[in-house]
């Protein structure tokens, strides 16, 4: 049976930011909840304080209509509250059985009972859709992997109230509505849910009510059936929110592309691929899980073994051997995983701005003033969110760390961006400010490559979009082709 939940005047507080104020609202036991709200609303810290992550600074939590204070989330998990976090909790170098039952273990007398966690591991592995065996290193997943591994780590917990936040963010369409499909068996179950997206597609289609939250406060609640996606979106931002895209430039005059690429090879995973894209153009790549987009370009950067017949930009022939050569060529990356390669999450906001661009403010010497002057314009110019510029990258929401790590990239003003899922995790209000940011790259002359699983995303954004299914681009779209119906068709090979 599930749990009930109750907030009452709950107030967080770090240092002299709250963020935080009386939110106060109930969670009927049973029930599927989206929580919805802007980076920055509060979301995610008040299921911190619910999961046990985080204390209250004051105010109570009712679980059941007895008021509960956590002292960790092991104090919540002995209740069934399960969280999964929105960045991953796992250890690379364990495999997927032992990352389940960390701190958990089944034992057998003194001894580990392996095989019982390595059964209990492939029962959970199947119920969440992902064919590996127990025994895998998390090291050797991709992202969308990593996060079905989080999920089933929670049902294993056998929770009685689970939080999800963002847990389709890294999924395919078919694994996504494979999530949902578990998430209805749950609740008929009796399992209480909390599902926190910025997709407000899957919160009309997943959820029962709509709680919404706009800075550090509760706003409004509604069954879902009443509200409209535009009224959930208007809610959270607190204004009328107009078209998501900004209309499209013309596409490109021909001419030299900025970047062409011939011939690149990444084994295992992307085959004799070519492509160019020119300044001023957007370029799009769609494809499933799998199909190779990530590890094309982290090849082209020179973080995978590759081989490669020519890489030019601007009509001249350029050698890239890693991200430094490529950025000193012009040519910039921004990683999907911000946590694992995007950012230091342990170093300060300025460090990470500047990390790249180092030669910049270290010459005769370091010089923390101008570096300080510089995360001051970033934080202007991209609107993130910090309770104080000393802070730790570790400490923002998931928006603002990928804001955090677009003005990382910008600050080297490439010529070429590629942008791997830039959304990723982000709010409705924030996605238009970063689609309104890569237009105006391409304006300023930039090439950009997007890389996004959101296909509205590459319909509303790109120029063009290339489809890669199996390691190889299926088919190159223009403008007039381009339709979410025609990007899944040719990256499930429906079309043949």
């Amino acid at each position: 049976m599930g749990l009930s939940v109750g907030f009452r005047s709950v107030v967080k507080e770090f240092g002299p930011v709250r963020v935080l104020h009386d939110v106060s609202f109930d969670l009927a036991a049973g029930h599927v909840y989206g929580l919805i709200g802007e980076n920055g609303a509060g979301k995610s810290t008040l299921m911190k304080i619910l999961g046990g992550y985080q204390p209250a600074t004051s105010g109570d939590i009712l679980i059941d209509g007895e008021a509960r204070h956590f002292a960790s989330s092991r104090d919540s998990e002995a209740l069934g509250i399960v969280l999964i976090h929105q960045e991953f909790n796992l250890a690379e170098d364990l495999s997927i059985a032992q990352n389940i039952f960390l701190g958990h273990e089944k034992r057998r007398g003194w001894w580990l009972d392996d095989a019982a966690m390595r059964a209990e591991t492939a029962r959970v592995l199947k119920l969440v859709g992902l064919n590996r065996d127990p025994n895998t290193p998390v090291r050797r997943l991709i992202v969308a992997e990593k996060q079905l591994v989080e999920i089933a780590k929670a049902l294993a917990r056998r929770a009685r109230l689970l939080i999800m936040d963002e847990p389709t963010a890294t999924l395919t369409p078919g694994e996504t509505e494979a999530l949902f499909r578990l998430m209805d068996r749950l609740r008929a179950d009796g399992t209480t849910i909390i599902y926190i997206s910025h997709k407000l597609d899957e919160i009309e289609r997943s959820t029962e009510e709509v709680i919404v939250m706009r800075d550090g406060r509760f706003v409004a609640r509604s069954p879902t059936a009443d509200i409209s996606r535009q009224r959930m979106a208007n809610l959270m931002v607190g204004r009328e929110l107009s078209d998501l895209f900004p209309p499209k430039d013309p596409a490109p005059a021909g001419g030299v592309p900025r970047l062409l690429v011939q011939n690149l090879t990444v084994p295992g995973w992307a085959a004799d691929i070519g492509f160019a894209v020119a300044a001023g153009e957007i370029l799009g790549f769609a494809g499933l899980v799998g199909a190779g987009r990530t590890e094309l370009f982290e090849g082209l950067l020179g973080l995978r073994p590759r081989t490669v017949g020519r890489v030019e930009i601007d009509g001249s022939a350029v050698r890239i051997g890693s991200p430094r050569e490529a950025a000193a060529h012009g040519l910039t990356y921004l990683s999907e995983d911000r946590k694992g390669k995007g950012l230091h999450v342990a170093f300060g906001l300025k460090e990470n701005l500047t990390l790249m661009a180092l030669e910049r403010y270290a010459r005769p010497w370091l010089r923390p003033g101008a570096e300080r002057a510089a995360l001051q314009g970033a934080v202007r110019a991209f609107g993130i969110r910090a309770g104080s510029l000393d802070a730790v990258a570790g400490s923002l929401s998931g928006g603002n760390q990928q804001k955090l790590g677009l003005a990382k990239v910008l600050h080297l003003e490439p010529k070429i961006v590629v942008l791997d899922e830039p959304t990723r995790g982000v709010d409705i209000g924030a996605k238009r400010d970063i689609y309104l940011l890569i237009q105006a790259l391409a304006r300023g002359g930039r090439a950009v490559v997007v890389i996004s699983s959101e296909l509205m995303e590459l319909v509303g954004l790109c120029h063009r979009v290339a489809v890669m299914r199996g390691g190889r681009i299926e088919a190159t779209l223009g403008a007039e082709q381009l339709s979410e119906e025609e990007l899944i068709a040719y990256a499930t090979n429906a079309r043949h």
